[in-house]
């Protein structure tokens, strides 16, 4: 994987060493000799990775560190510190200020590349569901933030015979829902739910890298953060882990307030893309659906139409179409108001989405035009089903509240069956478009078949 990095380091030497390093992925390197051209050139030019050094005269990695993770434009860089071997507290600083990870030197240059790999991946799949949300936002179609309500986060430790397991899992006891599965155990739903998963390198009773690739091959635990535990003579194990896609590596003995920091900051970043991911989704339900009724929009129902359509032309069953329009919905518009008009179509819209099968949609074509779609349907039944529906919206009169009053509310209805059409959605919409027509002509109130 390539990817561009900006290094951070005050003396020549060591950026002639990482550009060595990183060279062998064929990274694009950029450097920086301080913090204040580090700053600069980020602002500029975002990379997808900094690899910042802590002990820089003037300006320090930890606070170039927190002034690009507190600006829009870099927030997102993902940051690893270099720090001196052994220096605890540069590691909980560097945390604490928000850096993703830290390599101790001298830099080993496996855990260098399996982290800005894991790093760079993280970085581009948050970043393409930044880009949907802003597209949806610049559609009209989702809003500038999503606020989401989670609970106390859960974490599974991967459970053996290894003396690492129970402790760890103390330590997070006081902060987190800790439960503890052995490796028969984790395809089960309370594991694929959780938030995190600790995997300590060196279990006994399991192979814990199967058990990393298991929870990622798997579409309903691949969202679960795991954290891989290490042991001092494990770093091939480390390296291999996040490569398979673990998404942080703790090495023993393990520094309890390094513990907490480091799930804080792998929980912070999977609430960020499940709050992604949500607006994501909530700009694609907007895209189909009507925002006065709640029904699917036209966009919807022609790109349902065309495969249940293809699947009647290859011998599947028949598709029957109803179109709905209220009748001389004009004269409530024009004597209530349009607020009262819109009440109206509300409560049409519940009135015929209650009465559907599950496997039926409705949709609101526009005005006062509505569609049902009724899969495996023939004519005969789509008749019936038209005529009980129209019975449901006049048999008792629509209460408006703003109004204050009582209306008497018909439709026509006019169906098409694929049974009797062209196996297209236009030529099927236009066979029902021109049977309500007749029913219109005929008096209103009543259904009429393209049969």
């Amino acid at each position: 994987m390539s990817g561009r990095i900006l290094v951070v380091d005050d003396l020549a030497v060591n950026r002639r060493l990482m550009e060595a390093m990183l060279a062998r992925d064929y990274y694009d390197v950029s450097f920086a000799d301080g913090g204040e051209a580090a700053i600069e050139m980020a602002l500029k030019d975002p990379p997808e990775l900094v690899l910042l050094d802590v002990q820089m005269p003037r300006k320090n990695g930890l606070d170039v560190c927190r002034e690009l993770k507190a600006h829009a434009l870099t927030c997102h860089v993902p940051i690893i510190l270099i720090t001196a071997n052994g220096d605890r507290q540069a590691r909980l600083d560097g945390l604490l200020a928000g850096a993703d990870d830290f390599l101790a030197k001298p830099v080993d240059s496996l855990q260098l590349s399996a982290r800005a790999r894991s790093l760079i991946r993280l970085k581009r799949s948050a970043d393409e569901l930044r880009r949907r949300v802003a597209d949806g936002q610049r559609l009209g179609l989702s809003s500038e933030g999503h606020r989401m309500i989670f609970g106390q986060p859960s974490v599974v430790v991967l459970d053996d015979p290894t003396e690492m397991a129970r402790p760890v899992g103390a330590s997070l006891e006081a902060s987190f829902r800790v439960s503890y599965s052995d490796a028969a155990q984790l395809g089960a739903k309370a594991t694929d739910y959780a938030d995190l998963l600790l995997v300590p390198l060196g279990a006994k009773g399991c192979d814990p890298l199967a058990v990393v690739a298991k929870m990622q091959a798997r579409e309903a635990s691949r969202d679960v953060q795991i954290l891989c535990v290490a042991g001092p003579n494990e770093a091939v194990l480390a390296t291999r882990a996040l490569d398979l896609g673990a998404h942080d590596i703790l090495t023993a003995p393990v520094d309890e307030e390094e513990l907490l920091a480091r799930t804080g900051t792998l929980l912070r970043r999977k609430r960020q893309v499940e709050s992604l991911r949500m607006q994501v989704e909530d700009s694609f339900e907007q895209a189909v659906t009507d925002p006065l009724t709640g029904l699917y929009n036209r966009r919807y129902l022609l790109s349902q139409l065309q495969p249940l359509l293809k699947r009647a032309e290859l011998g599947g069953p028949a598709l029957a179409v109803l179109v709905f329009d209220l009748d001389h919905f004009k004269r409530v518009n024009d004597r209530f108001g349009h607020d009262v008009g819109d009440d109206v179509l509300r409560e049409f819209a519940a009135r015929i989405a209650s009465n559907v099968r599950p496997t039926d949609f409705v949709c609101r074509l526009g005005g006062e035009e509505f569609v049902v779609v009724m899969p495996n349907t023939t004519n005969d039944y789509a008749v019936l089903a038209a005529e009980r529906l129209r019975m449901v919206i006049s048999g008792d009169d629509f209460g408006v509240r703003r109004g204050g009053v009582w209306l008497r509310v018909t439709v026509s209805v006019g169906l098409a069956c694929s049974e009797n059409a062209a196996f297209a959605p236009d030529q099927l919409l236009k066979q029902a478009d021109q049977a309500l027509y007749r029913a219109k002509q005929a008096g209103r109130d009543r259904v009429a078949s393209a049969a």
